[in-house]
């Protein structure tokens, strides 16, 4: 009798742990096709490789000597590592500003261990570096992990140009 009451309440355990895991794992599929939907939507940052750089950003293999940006909308290039402290820190205010900005700039990402030729291209000597990309100008340059604040305003006058808008 014993036996029949243990293995009875071990059958019932299992049955009730499944039953948990099972409802647990659906919540978590359909999660995941939310956060699907919802990735498609959002814009984050666009982590770039040299052949990815060459044909987004700037050719400048084929053209060492001028500056021409090669995208349909201004953008911002960090140069960071993953060992970095300070990029660490920068990595998540790039990814909301990629989001809110989405329709107005890119932010691309380049690994300066695993893209080190581009790093060499640009003289990156620190990171993060962050490259300011306007349409139709010379890119500017800012060192060091930037408070969002700084970002936004750098978005705002460098490469959307709006402070000049207000100012005419």
């Amino acid at each position: 009798m014993k036996k029949l009451t243990l293995i009875l309440a071990i059958i019932l355990s299992l049955v009730g742990v499944y039953a948990f895991t099972a409802d647990k794992k659906t919540g978590q599929q359909t999660n995941k096709i939310t956060n699907n939907k919802t990735e498609k939507k959002k814009m984050g940052t666009i982590h770039l490789t040299k052949d990815e750089f060459l044909k987004k950003v700037m050719d400048y293999e084929n053209n060492p000597t001028e500056w021409k940006y090669l995208g349909d909308k201004p953008a911002i290039i960090d140069f960071y590592a993953d060992w970095c402290g300070p990029c660490k820190m920068v990595a998540p205010i790039l990814e909301e500003l990629a989001e809110e900005y989405a329709d107005d700039i890119y932010i691309y990402k380049v690994d300066t261990e695993k893209e080190q030729e581009l790093s060499v291209a640009f003289g990156i000597r620190s990171i993060p570096t962050l490259l300011f990309v306007p349409m139709d100008e010379a890119p500017q340059m800012a060192q060091g992990a930037l408070p969002k604040h700084a970002l936004k305003d750098a978005i705002e006058s460098v490469l959307l140009k709006k402070e000049t808008a207000k100012a005419e």
